[in-house]
């Protein structure tokens, strides 16, 4: 099973631009999305990009659930451990 960490959510957010990389420096696993400069289509990019790199399933409602990048990777891993067991 493939696992998802903040590093990985750190390296796709660079990837996709936007905002200060050095904003992503430091512990930001309970800092808000919003204070990152990340908005809610932003977090939908972030959703595609996981979507295609683990063929995972997220819905658009998610983005509601996952505020902090703390909980986008416990959230990801969630989907990974359910379809490590499907």
């Amino acid at each position: 099973m493939s696992t998802f960490d903040l590093d990985e959510l750190r390296g796709i957010l660079r990837r996709m631009g936007g905002v200060d990389e050095a904003a992503l420096d430091g512990d930001i696993a309970e800092t808000e999305f919003s204070h990152l400069g990340y908005d809610s289509l932003a977090l939908l990019e972030l959703c595609n990009q996981v979507e295609r790199r683990y063929s995972v399933q997220i819905s658009d409602d998610a983005v509601s659930d996952m505020p902090t990048p703390a909980r986008a990777v416990a959230y990801i891993n969630s989907l990974l451990t359910a379809k490590a067991g499907a």
